[in-house]
């Protein structure tokens, strides 16, 4: 009795790298903290408080913070003081403040 063999041979593909080997569940928390864990370690450190002085400072600088004051009181006149409310406020000036960039 003959039996025939073959030989299989599978090719790998140049242009991709081998798959990275399987991760356990704490392997995966332990490399990509989540951001509730960032931010604890952020107020922990005192880095939050500073990172957010930082951004203060520079917004002033630039005169972001004036631009937003302004653009405000300019929608606040138009409406008259009574008829303006925080929500009316942010929806008017949430575009025009996320555009700007700060140099």
């Amino acid at each position: 009795m003959s039996h025939s063999h073959k030989l299989v041979i599978k090719r790998s593909s140049m242009s991709r790298p081998p798959p990275p080997p399987p991760t356990t569940n704490k392997d995966q928390q332990h490399q990509n903290p989540s951001l509730q864990e960032i931010n604890i370690k952020l107020i922990q450190s005192g880095e939050k408080e500073r990172l957010k002085e930082l951004l203060r400072e520079r917004l002033l600088e630039c005169g972001w913070i004036d631009e937003m004051k302004a653009l405000c009181r300019a929608f606040t006149r138009k409406k008259g003081r009574n008829n303006v409310t925080v929500d009316d406020l942010v929806h008017v000036i949430s575009p025009k403040g996320r555009g700007m960039s700060i140099q």
